[in-house]
């Protein structure tokens, strides 16, 4: 009876060791996906492209980048800025881009797509913020910038361009995207939008992660993939993605890059999403050519399918 009860314990310990291991394996894993990027360092490099000018502002800009980022006692413990490094000495303004997380993906994981906008000329800010569906860090951010603005002791005193800010962002992100153009002090200042992947209205409300698209005033692009369940039957589904832009009353577009994921839907469309801001915020007509004229090239772009167009105002 003894030697079963030893062997007995033998075996639990050793199924506790195992457990146990097993554990610190998966609290490892889970640490190390929460700090490793979630945007490839050279998807610049790497995405395909099916366009010249999506091509063309897919590359990284020519504006050397610099970072500075400043702790904050808010739930998203620090504003992150990159923004052309030429602006400390530079006698000039430089538009905007707000940037909102998507669920689990802090914008210190998406290092390589902030860097890119900011290449192009822009201040790009983001934060740490894990619930970013209301809009309210996002608020903050651009609160936050308006206040450096105004400071004579900030780099960036003076040289934020208050008339020319956009916003985007992924998943919750993109929830974020509208709520933070419609709903909070500063709706107003933003110029353009872009919604990456947003979460469909009925499953945000499920959520309660409540937005209203009927309420976008300012241009906006939305785009979604067409590969994996996650993205074209929960997050984002055609039909539902169609009634969220039929909602929009304001200039707009939408297509769906084919054969991207969702976590892929955060950089793969950047070459477009650079171009809108540059269009939209630069004034720059070559970068427009991607959604206007008689061939807007996202629509003869096989990389893209289920395009539309409505940006002018009747």
């Amino acid at each position: 009876m003894k030697k079963i009860l030893k062997a007995v314990c033998i075996i639990l310990g050793i199924i506790v060791a195992v457990v146990v291991v097993l554990v610190i394996v998966l609290v490892i894993l889970l640490i190390k996906g929460a700090s490793s990027p979630a945007v490839p360092l050279n998807y610049t490099q790497d995405t395909a492209t099916g366009g010249a000018i999506e091509a063309a502002y897919m590359k990284t800009g020519s504006f050397e980048v610099a970072y500075y980022e400043e702790d904050t006692e808010e739930g998203f413990e620090k504003y992150e800025v990159y923004y052309p490094a030429e602006l400390e000495t530079a006698g000039q303004k430089y538009p905007v881009v707000v940037y909102a997380n998507g669920t689990g993906v802090k914008s210190s994981r998406c290092k390589a797509l902030l860097e890119h906008l900011a290449s192009w000329g822009f201040i790009v800010i983001g934060n740490e913020d894990m619930d970013s569906w209301s809009g309210l860090s996002s608020e903050k951010c651009l609160n936050y910038l308006i206040t450096q603005n105004d400071d004579s002791e900030s780099r960036f005193y003076g040289k934020v361009d208050l008339e020319r800010v956009g916003m985007t962002g992924h998943s919750q992100g993109g929830v974020a995207v509208f709520n933070a153009i419609t709903e909070h002090e500063h709706s107003g200042i933003y110029k353009a939008a872009v919604a990456l992947s947003p979460t469909n209205e009925e499953l945000a409300l499920a959520l309660e992660w409540p937005y209203d698209p009927a309420k976008v005033k300012i241009p906006v692009f939305i785009l979604a993939g067409t590969e994996g369940d996650f993205e074209v039957q929960t997050v984002i589904p055609l039909d539902k993605m169609q009634v969220m832009y039929e909602k929009v009353n304001a200039p707009k577009m939408m297509a769906r890059r084919t054969g991207c994921e969702h976590g892929d839907m955060a950089y793969q469309a950047d070459g477009y999403v650079t171009a809108w801001f540059m269009w939209l915020l630069q004034d720059d007509e070559e970068a427009g050519r991607a959604f206007t004229g008689e061939n807007p090239e996202i629509l003869i772009n096989d990389l893209y399918q289920d395009q539309r167009i409505d940006l002018y105002e009747e």
